[in-house]
């Protein structure tokens, strides 16, 4: 099964870092976390990719093309009979990765339209480059078969960006609670779709998180697989900075894989 991933926003909230290099080449702990998603999916399974490519896209080519030498020791002869050996085996050895080239600007939705070609069965995946999580993907693709629909997306309980007080009348502070989960639900992408779902989709102006979800909704061809374990995107370079802080601290949910 495809898994499919949104690689194409400008990141403009993390300027700091997306001025340089695209979202899912952002590092966390040393590696971008593009690499940190693909990780959980193939650790259940699941290691056939179909990365939609935007602003900086070319980057993310040249991060692949170039792995096995960066991920490797090698041996390389010289001259006209060029070769390279190499001398020690990654982890991603089964990884299928294709790059697909989807616009500068162009909407979500969009984006996953452009790619239909590459899909190949009846089922497959979509993600975002800039979200990890605990997920179980194999659960995930269970729960969405059981249920019939056309399309699953996880929900999931939010950290709340800012420290919560509870006070009594003279305004003593009885609790405070840092970046505690908010009680409401979000939508965390982790989608499983039908390929029916195509037909939602549309022109570059198709946001997928506008009428193709809100029309799966209204038609009850969405369900909610609920999540209530470690979510977290970086879209601010304060989520950047607490991620990478999460790591050097060894406290990393999503890394389910050895």
């Amino acid at each position: 099964m495809k898994v499919v991933i949104l690689c194409g926003g400008r990141g403009m909230r993390l300027h700091e870092e997306t001025e340089f290099r695209p979202k899912p080449l952002v590092p966390i702990g040393g590696q971008p976390i593009l690499w940190h998603i693909m990780k959980l999916y193939a650790y259940y399974g699941f290691s056939d990719f179909v990365l939609c490519l935007g602003y900086r896209g070319d980057m993310i080519k040249e991060y692949f093309l170039n792995y096995e030498a960066m991920s490797n020791d090698f041996t390389i002869r010289l001259g006209h009979r060029n070769s390279v050996e190499y001398n020690m085996v990654h982890n991603e050895q089964d990884f299928r990765v294709t790059l697909a080239s989807t616009g500068e600007d162009t909407m979500t939705g969009s984006r996953i339209k452009q790619v239909e070609k590459y899909i190949d069965s009846d089922t497959f995946m979509v993600t975002y480059g800039d979200g990890l999580a605990d997920i179980n993907i194999r659960a995930l693709v269970e729960y969405h078969e059981q249920h019939g629909r056309l399309a699953t997306a996880t929900a999931v309980h939010p950290f709340s960006r800012f420290g919560i007080l509870t006070m009594d009348d003279d305004s003593v502070i009885q609790s405070f609670a840092e970046k505690p989960l908010a009680e409401e639900w979000i939508n965390a992408g982790f989608f499983v779709f039908n390929r029916k779902v195509f037909d939602y989709l549309g022109d570059d102006d198709c946001v997928l998180e506008r009428e193709p979800l809100e029309n799966l909704a209204q038609e009850r061809q969405l369900i909610a697989h609920r999540h209530h374990g470690f979510f977290y995107a970086m879209d601010t370079y304060r989520d950047y900075r607490f991620l990478n802080d999460l790591w050097d601290s060894g406290h990393t949910p999503w890394k389910v894989w050895e």
